[in-house]
């Protein structure tokens, strides 16, 4: 019998092209019998039955061999027969909703009933959107997420939802960055005649932006908290010594004056306790500079159980003393937490 394309073999065809790591993550997550989990991952399902209407052949090996019967309209579907999924078994309901946008699954899709809440706040259905990524990169992401998953609290959530939904891991964490915003969501404390935000003099490689804050003839402070579980990341996985935080800041000076610059950057717990530390005190930028920008960076690659909180902290100034915005130029500072390489 020739391979149909009509909507009624729709169900044989999904669940033959179901990826093997994906059926396993749901029969397992769901604590489905051997049998019915290796029918899914298998795509064993019956087949669909001959439609009427469609040609049927009486031989592969006769030349023009078709015969015809009357066609039977099709029966039109009403909308709800058309869209009603909560007939579908919880495995492929799971599979189906993979599919869909994390931010719709937790904003819209989980208001839709009780089954699709529970699905939307369990484990499998955010382990099988993270299997859905391809990459070695997404692979790796995957295994490590299954070997420190949070623990399930009733009437709770699992974290695994706001983690797929806003993305952490490989992302610059530091908001407003460049100035594009302003001074936006940084903490400031202004030397001399404070802080601005200037266009580069001279582009910055990887910035969002070609703008920069710049200051003045004294000190001038400028700090950011970034709050890990905030930005999606659970306790567990910040424990599990699988994932690094690296950091990166620019800087640079005028050309007609030099600069000073220094960086703090700190782990906090949950308790703003310091547990880890990278400062930098980098030698002044001379005048007559040619617009010079420098790149300062540090890997904190063995994080203590603990860290929830990463504080961002940079100081610049002039050493010309000139009244005006002539001290060092800070953009492109970054917090990035990555899984670890080795």
């Amino acid at each position: 019998m020739p391979s149909q394309s009509n909507s009624g073999c729709g169900c044989r065809a999904s669940a033959a092209d179901l990826g093997s790591s994906k059926c396993r993550i749901v029969a397992e997550s769901l604590g489905l019998s051997q049998s019915l989990a290796s029918t899914v991952s298998s795509g064993g399902f019956s087949p669909c039955p001959q439609p009427e209407g469609v040609p049927t052949r009486r031989g592969a090996g006769t030349m023009g061999a078709w015969t015809s019967r009357a066609r039977v309209p099709k029966p039109e579907l009403g909308p709800q027969e058309t869209l009603d999924l909560s007939r579908l078994p919880p495995e492929l309901l799971l599979l189906v909703l993979s599919h869909v946008p994390p931010r719709s699954l937790l904003s819209h899709c989980r208001r839709v009933c009780r089954a699709w809440r529970a699905a939307v706040d369990g484990q499998a259905l955010w382990l099988l959107v993270l299997a859905g990524a391809g990459s070695a990169a997404g692979r790796a992401l995957l295994t490590l997420a299954r070997r420190c998953l949070p623990p399930a609290r009733e009437g709770v959530p699992c974290p695994l939802g706001q983690f797929c939904a806003r993305r952490p891991i490989g992302r610059n964490l530091i908001s407003n960055p460049c100035g594009q915003e302003g001074l936006r969501k940084w903490m400031v404390q202004h030397g001399g005649d404070g802080w601005v935000v200037e266009k580069n003099m001279k582009a910055v490689p990887g910035a969002p932006s070609q703008t920069c804050f710049v200051t003045s003839f004294s000190w001038c402070r400028k700090k950011q908290v970034v709050d890990l579980e905030e930005k999606g990341l659970w306790p567990e996985l910040l424990d599990s010594g699988g994932v690094e935080i690296a950091v990166s800041d620019w800087w640079g000076a005028r050309h007609d004056s030099g600069c000073k610059y220094r960086l703090l950057v700190k782990l906090l717990d949950a308790h703003q306790n310091v547990l880890d530390k990278f400062s930098a005190v980098p030698d002044p930028i001379e005048q007559w500079n040619n617009n010079i920008y420098l790149q300062v960076t540090h890997v904190f690659s063995s994080i203590r159980r603990g860290v929830r909180f990463v504080s961002f902290e940079h100081w610049g100034q002039d050493t010309q003393f000139w009244a005006g915005h002539y001290g060092a130029r800070v953009t492109n500072s970054s917090v990035i937490v990555q899984i670890c390489q080795s």
